[in-house]
């Protein structure tokens, strides 16, 4: 037996674990080997079914409508979606394998035999979204700093060193990476999904059962397994399957910094006059602007997303419900509109550095994330001066009156 495979038996049920690398040759014709000689009742996969889909319907990306992603609020989905795919697709790249074609070889080959299969992992969009609301200002910004690192990473790996990640010494060091730099993300990615794996594989039916995992969950998913058997762990998973809802002071931390601005604005005005006033309110407009349309200019934003940028900008980081890169990415696809061949090529295209701007929905998705980032700079910058103009004019105000009662 392979050394990526762990057979439980548990309460008279055998189930297989078989660990894979999502881009390695010996993974495919290991999961199709083991299939065909075991010819379980069920095939477990860990896939969601908008990814199996994605799989099976190489033309899925060609019905993507970017303006009703942005519009849905989804911009930054589709961009993790994207950025991840196009990561595990340039390493298949060099070991010509396409990410996740151990995946559709246990499908494909559980369809050749007459076996069910059932996606047994977490839709994707929920994992992300979790991976991002349970995540702090400086997690978030990690996050996007390490998304953007691995979307333009032109590191090559080699076939020895794919195949050393199904090995539980590798993966354990990447996870303990991962843990001490997103401990956050790798307890949604990771051990969320190890629990919510287990439930949902142990709810197939069938007394022998193969599932098709990532090497990486073993571990994780093995333990819940036991734990399940044993009635020491529910099967629900709705807690995990859910965007966390926010509770008391986090409902509100979204308008903190609004109220605080506007606020202090109000305060140049009654303390500082009319100019101080008018000073703080230039100030707003000159950084938020200035540096979401900076942003869009670098993503290669149309001439009117970068007007847009810049008016738009002071406006919506005053608002926490809507952000300027809706509008900008919306501006963007309606004057530089997505072609179908950009949509054939936008996996390809997302691989390579000058892909994202030669592919227009690409950009699109470009314009929504540096306009965004340009224009959070801007709300920290501008409300540091603001309250650095309001901090010299109290003091002056304090050495009057210090002078007055000195006299």
């Amino acid at each position: 037996m392979s050394q990526t495979q762990k057979i439980i038996t548990l309460n008279g049920r055998n189930i297989t674990l078989l660990g894979t690398a999502h881009i390695s040759h010996e993974s495919i014709t290991e999961v199709a080997d083991t299939i065909k000689a075991q010819h379980p009742d069920c095939v477990a996969i860990e896939l969601d079914e908008k990814r199996r889909e994605s799989m099976t319907n190489p033309d899925a990306y060609r019905k993507l409508d970017i303006i009703a992603v942005l519009r849905h609020k989804e911009g930054f989905l589709l961009l993790a979606n994207l950025v991840l795919s196009s990561f595990q697709r340039r390493m298949g790249l060099n070991v010509g394998v396409k990410p996740g074609d151990e995946m559709l070889a246990a499908m494909n080959t559980a369809d050749e035999l007459g076996i069910p299969s059932v996606m047994v992992d977490r839709p994707i969009a929920v994992t992300l979204r979790r991976a991002w609301a349970k995540n702090s200002f400086w997690g978030k910004s990690k996050l996007i700093s390490a998304m953007i690192a691995s979307a333009f990473d032109k590191e090559e790996i080699s076939q020895e060193q794919i195949e050393a990640l199904k090995k539980s010494n590798e993966m354990d060091s990447m996870m303990d990476e991962l843990s001490s730099y997103l401990p956050t993300v790798k307890e949604v990615l990771i051990d969320e999904r190890d629990r919510y794996l287990a439930c949902h594989i142990w709810n197939t039916s069938g007394n022998n059962v193969i599932a098709v995992l990532g090497a990486g969950h073993l571990p994780g998913v093995q333990a819940h397994l036991e734990k399940i058997a044993a009635g020491e762990e529910s099967t629900d998973t709705t807690e995990i399957s859910e965007i966390p809802e926010k509770h008391g002071a986090a409902k509100y931390t979204g308008w903190i910094i609004p109220v605080l601005i506007i606020a202090l604005i109000a305060l140049g005005f009654i303390f500082g006059g009319r100019n101080a006033g008018r000073a703080m309110v230039g100030s707003w407009i000159l950084w938020n602007g200035a540096l979401a349309a900076i942003g869009t200019l670098i993503a290669g934003g149309h001439p009117l997303t970068i007007l847009v940028a810049f008016v738009g900008a002071p406006i919506t980081s005053l608002c926490p419900f809507i952000g300027v890169g809706m509008f900008t990415g919306i501006v963007q696809a309606i004057f530089c509109k997505p072609k179908v061949s950009d949509m054939e090529t936008i996996q390809q295209d997302a691989s390579s550095f000058t892909g994202w701007y030669r592919n227009r929905i690409l950009r699109v998705l470009l314009v929504f994330l540096f306009s965004s980032i340009g224009s959070s700079i801007g709300t920290f910058a501008a409300g540091a001066g603001i309250i650095k103009t309001l901090s010299a004019f109290f003091s002056k105000i304090g050495t009057w009156f210090m002078g007055i009662f000195a006299k």
